[in-house]
């Protein structure tokens, strides 16, 4: 016999899942154990009663069934701007702080004030809200080129080289 029974379970569980209860905070979750490299994992999973099919989601019925290719590419590049490397140790539980600190001011004899949310503006225009959204997050990346264009894609009356400013400063005048 083995002298490390995990391994033995994780290599004897490789490639299935133990579906068991677990009581948490007063409550009995279903549960998923599945090995992991050398350990583990468990992972809660939802009971038929909390998950509802996606024909019975009635908002989903303005949903339209074809988008536009623009909007798919602006789409992506908005994913895109968030796109990097995961590191977990950047979430906190911003709750978890936030009772620990009206907690410590409580005991202190301070007097707790709660801290005002600010309310999401609300978005009419989905498309208009992802261009604004790319703007803000794109201007501290890197700045916009302007493109010369030819005179057939120039509005009319423009022509191709503007007549240069003088500059002067305020010292010179």
């Amino acid at each position: 016999m083995t002298k490390f029974p995990l391994a033995m379970v994780c290599e004897g569980m490789a490639g299935k899942a133990g579906i068991g209860k677990l009581a948490l905070y007063g409550r009995e979750y279903i549960v998923a154990v599945q090995p992991k490299g050398r350990g583990l994992v468990m992972y809660t999973l939802r009971t038929s009663d909390e998950i509802r099919s996606m024909d019975a989601i009635d908002e989903l019925g303005s949903v339209p069934t074809k988008v536009r290719p623009e909007e798919v590419k602006l789409a992506k590049q908005v994913i895109g701007t968030f796109e990097g490397k995961l590191d977990l140790r950047e979430y906190k539980d911003e709750y978890q702080e936030e009772l620990r600190r009206i907690i410590e001011a409580k005991v202190a004899g301070e007097e707790v004030v709660a801290t005002q949310e600010e309310a999401p503006p609300k978005v009419v225009d989905l498309m208009e809200a992802l261009r604004q959204s790319l703007d803000r997050v794109s201007a501290g990346k890197k700045k916009t080129a302007r493109a010369d264009l030819s005179e057939t894609e120039r509005p009319a009356g423009k022509s191709a080289k503007a007549p240069a400013r003088k500059r002067t400063s305020k010292a010179g005048r």
